[in-house]
């Protein structure tokens, strides 16, 4: 559980990252392409230090090269969306890919959908939509959805098939992984976008740092050890903590205002997540003693007015 809700924190930093380079005047294909070679050093490092095989046979190959393809799919339309909807939006609407997963593993997989599953991802959904309350300053754009719900199931196959095809270590799959994913995506860059914009002051090369190493190695690294240890459907549903993580950088970091309805939307995500680490032993009256004491916070909390 601890590697499902790390992973999910650690990839919440993202946008803050992104946003930082952004403002450096490097784009998002452009940041995209160093989040993933910075990774891959990294990644590379680490396996030379525990003396882990590079070496792959021809299934490994054959699987992990539409991998890395997914995840670039995956991360160009999530920045491509931006274009057309307002980014708050846009991670509102990214975060079906739980639901996705679910679908998939009990259409492919036939594995059976709990009840608690299905309450946990209702409430997490929910929460999500709270959080960014419909997107105040973007418009709602047919191509923008269609690009986050691309997105979504991208990520949604991805963990699916993490979990079912490959057996290797996790740092070894996330290095394959986004070497080819790093690849596709500098090849989009070259033929389709601007070019490489380069790195040309000590923050952005800070910054693209931080994005390789955060919201990348240590949090896909520990996704992968979380698909293995307690399997897709609830690692996805606890990838919801991402944009409470999101939430609370913005207003620590770029000062945002916390309001009422974000407050409630955070409480529906932990809610949620305390659902599946409780996993058998959840009820409904554990669920209604939850809700009694979120609402004890409530009633206390003085609120900034939305």
């Amino acid at each position: 559980m601890a590697c499902g809700i790390g992973s999910a924190v650690f990839y919440g930093t993202n946008p803050l990252g992104a946003i930082f380079l952004n403002q450096e005047g490097v784009g998002a294909s452009s940041a995209l392409v160093y989040r993933f070679s910075f990774a891959c050093v990294i990644l590379a490092l680490m396996m030379l230090v525990r003396k882990q095989s590079f070496r792959l046979n021809k299934a490994e190959l054959a699987l992990l090269l539409p991998l890395g393809f997914i995840f670039a799919l995956s991360s160009l339309t999530f920045y491509h969306s931006f274009d057309y909807i307002d980014s708050g939006m846009a991670c509102s609407l990214l975060f079906v890919y739980p639901v996705m997963v679910a679908l998939l593993m009990a259409i492919f997989f036939k594995e059976k959908l709990k009840i608690s599953t299905a309450i946990a991802m209702v409430l997490a959904l929910t929460g999500i939509g709270m959080l960014y309350g419909g997107g105040e300053t973007g418009v709602m754009n047919s191509i923008g959805v269609g690009l986050i719900m691309v997105s979504a199931l991208s990520y949604a196959i991805y963990i699916v098939v993490v979990n079912r095809g490959l057996q290797m270590s996790s740092i070894k799959l996330t290095f394959y992984v986004m070497f080819f994913c790093g690849l596709f995506i500098l090849l989009y860059v070259l033929l389709y976008g601007t070019g490489l914009q380069p790195l040309t002051t000590p923050a952005s090369f800070g910054y693209a740092l931080f994005l390789g190493i955060v919201p990348t190695v240590l949090s896909l690294v520990l996704m992968a050890q979380a698909v293995h240890l307690i399997g897709s459907t609830p690692t996805a549903v606890m990838g919801a903590l991402e944009p409470v993580t999101a939430v609370t950088f913005g207003v620590l970091v770029l000062n945002e205002v916390i309001t009422f309805q974000i407050v409630c939307g955070i409480l529906l995500i932990l809610v949620s997540v305390t659902i599946i680490v409780l996993g058998k032993n959840f009820t409904m009256s554990r669920l209604i003693s939850v809700a009694g004491r979120a609402r004890q916070v409530l009633k206390h909390w003085r609120w900034h007015p939305s």
